[in-house]
């Protein structure tokens, strides 16, 4: 199940605007700060597809009856791109477990490139909603790899794959392998360049949010 945000006017299209446009990219604060607004945005959204029990809950004055949810909630992004977004995230599912995973790409001089994973720290999966976020969806190759490191931690029951621009490429790959998942998108971008760089896209989200990478 694809979801986009931006098939709906909404003020999900500001912040992704303002992440894009390099009039604002050069202040890591706001672009930070867009990308976890867009992550209580999605949080909010993803929430409408857990599961919910009633609950009563004391008032000074009586009882009410509450829908809570009662999904059992992982929460994982890569790194280092993914922080806040993945923060944005958790502002909302703040009881979640949380997992993170050191990915990158590694290129060769002929253009091709290689997802290298670097370290992996996860909790139980076993039943769980495992909510993934990166914010760029090119190839779908880092999410793929990701995914496929964390089988050794469990079967989680439901899957929420969580990016703020995705190729069209991407979003096809996806769905392919996991075809039960639902992919949460701000905006969808047709190009993929022969290097797998989203066009126009926004440019390198880590670098934006937290600086240069000292190498490649």
């Amino acid at each position: 199940m694809i979801h986009n945000l931006s098939s709906q006017n909404s003020i999900a299209n500001k912040y992704v605007s303002q992440l894009r446009d390099i009039h604002f990219q050069n202040n890591r604060l706001i672009f930070r700060k867009n990308m976890e607004r867009l992550g209580n945005i999605f949080a909010y959204e993803i929430s409408k597809y857990l599961n919910y029990n009633e609950h009563d809950i004391e008032t000074p004055l009586g009882t009410a009856k509450t829908m809570l949810p009662d999904n059992k909630i992982v929460l994982c992004t890569i790194l280092r791109a993914g922080l806040p977004l993945h923060n944005g995230l958790l502002d909302y599912f703040d009881e979640a477990n949380n997992g993170f995973i050191a990915a990158y790409r590694k290129t060769h001089k002929d253009g091709t490139f290689e997802i290298h994973l670097e370290y992996i720290t996860c909790p139980d999966l076993n039943g769980a909603t495992l909510i993934l976020s990166d914010p760029m969806l090119a190839t779908g190759a880092s999410i793929q790899k990701t995914l496929e490191s964390m089988e050794e931690y469990g079967k989680y029951k439901q899957l929420h794959i969580v990016s703020v621009i995705a190729s069209t490429y991407g979003i096809n790959y996806i769905k392919r392998l996991y075809p039960d998942a639902h992919l949460w998108l701000a905006a969808e971008d047709d190009e993929l360049t022969a290097k797998s760089y989203i066009v126009p896209g926004l440019g390198d989200a880590g670098d934006l949010a937290f600086g240069k990478k000292l190498q490649e």
